[in-house]
């Protein structure tokens, strides 16, 4: 697999919650599957998991 650091704007599309309400555990899943499927890193300097801390 191919990693790919994350902007803050990528991190902020992914991000975005869909209009109806999901579990936590479910909106972790979307979101990493959305990750995966875009070639994104998800650990990592500019990965994913940066990127939503840095938001917190």
């Amino acid at each position: 697999m191919t990693e790919t650091a994350v902007d803050n704007e990528q991190a902020e599309q992914v991000v975005q919650a869909p209009s109806s309400a999901v579990s936590d555990e479910e909106l972790v899943a979307m979101l990493v599957d959305r990750v995966r499927s875009e070639g994104l890193q998800l650990t990592g300097e500019g990965g994913l998991l940066q990127q939503l801390t840095v938001m917190m």
